[in-house]
């Protein structure tokens, strides 16, 4: 009787015993990590290693209509494919947020890639991985301090 007792308030109690949805919840550390690792690949050229971090199924977007992506094998190509990037091009995150409850995170970036930009993302993960991308910046040739200098922090 007390193994069952012990697994039926594991299953009710506690639900990262039960292999659901709480049980896979990355922490602001994953988090951090992912994104770090992503921002890694784009700036080696590595567009498999990115693709990688988003889901079969991600959809990568820039609201309102400016670019839709769908599903990591778009995104690899988006991100380069096999024959890579025609240029060079550098992603600096900021600052980065993140809500392991809800699966939300954001970014405050700086990228690069023929012009600069400076702006943020909002990411949803599933599984560790990114399912849903949403970004808006703004193209500036200033620096990050420059960009910011008004309100720093």
């Amino acid at each position: 009787m007390r193994p069952f007792a012990l697994l039926w308030w594991c299953l009710l109690l506690l639900p990262g015993c039960t292999g659901g949805e709480a049980g896979r919840q990355l922490d602001t550390a994953a988090f951090e990590t992912l994104m770090h690792d992503l921002a890694r690949a784009w700036n080696e050229g590595d567009a498999a290693r990115a693709a990688e971090c988003f889901t079969e199924d991600a959809v990568y977007s820039e609201p309102p209509d400016k670019q839709l992506l769908r599903g990591r094998a778009a995104l690899f190509e988006f991100f380069g494919g096999e024959a890579g990037r025609e240029g060079e091009m550098t992603m600096v995150w900021h600052h980065l947020a993140f809500s392991p409850e809800s699966g939300v995170g954001f970014g405050e970036f700086s990228f690069t890639y023929g012009t600069t930009a400076h702006g943020v993302t909002v990411v949803r993960l599933r599984d560790g991985k990114i399912a849903n991308w949403r970004e808006y910046w703004y193209e500036s040739e200033l620096s990050w301090p420059e960009f910011v200098a008004a309100n720093p922090f």
